[in-house]
């Protein structure tokens, strides 16, 4: 199985993404599991956050290309998480690419550690972040979303957080996430989930109006000469022919 749930750890449960071997890559399966263990969660009353974090080196390197999940049910997956009722919070210590970055800027809290590392490598396959701008555009800094959309560059921990792609930077990502979890689990259920709401609120509206449209642009890109020669050139380690 390539998702662990955990128990109630004083309200706190912790879902890891555990397919190391492909880099926690979103499958159809994956993301249809994690749909799943959030459903439960979500109606359970002992639940009062979710801590989301990964084994191995990767956090989630975007979608498997070998068996990508259909749009449509990613984007209903990032909606999930931001409508959940309970506070999401992403435990990052490894790399996050592509997609993996629409599953973390999802989440309403996140911390980075030493290992993570950041690149929106969208382009450089010949397709363009689309559905997760849904969930990127809110949260970075205009200049960043800008430089790391178009170029593809790889950023570190440190200058997530200061994009605000990420709640926090700590070398210890555990003692940086301990304040937040404290914090969860002094708060009242029903205030968190109102407040949550509040916070969220424009992000559904973004949904409302362009999940439909983005979803169909990212059908049409990767279904692009550009895209095949893109995606050919990943999987078989090798340069796309506009590399200059």
């Amino acid at each position: 199985m390539s998702l662990v749930v955990s128990s109630p750890e004083r309200g706190i449960v912790t879902v890891t993404l555990d397919f190391p071997e492909r880099r926690n890559a979103l499958s159809a399966e994956l993301v249809a599991a994690l749909a799943e263990a959030l459903h439960g969660l979500g109606a359970d009353p002992g639940v009062r956050a979710v801590v989301l974090t990964h084994t191995g080196t990767s956090f989630c390197a975007g979608a498997d290309l070998r068996e990508p999940p259909d749009p449509r049910d990613f984007v209903r997956l990032l909606r999930q998480i931001v409508e959940l009722p309970k506070p999401v919070l992403a435990r990052v210590d490894g790399h996050v690419r592509a997609g993996g970055l629409g599953l973390l800027g999802a989440c309403d809290l996140a911390v980075a550690g030493p290992g993570a590392s950041f690149a929106l490598t969208e382009v450089r396959i010949g397709v363009a972040p689309a559905v997760i701008s849904l969930t990127l555009l809110p949260r970075l800094d205009p200049s960043a979303a800008a430089r790391y959309h178009l170029t593809g560059e790889r950023f570190d921990g440190a200058q997530a957080a200061r994009a605000g792609l990420v709640t926090a930077y700590a070398d210890d990502v555990d003692a940086g996430l301990a304040p937040m979890l404290d914090g969860l689990r002094k708060a009242a259920p029903g205030a968190l989930a109102e407040t949550k709401r509040l916070l969220t609120a424009k992000v559904l509206d973004a949904f409302d109006a362009h999940s439909d449209a983005l979803v169909a642009l990212s059908a049409r890109l990767f279904g692009s000469p550009e895209a095949q020669q893109g995606t050919g050139a990943f999987l078989e380690r090798r340069e796309p022919p506009w590399v200059l």
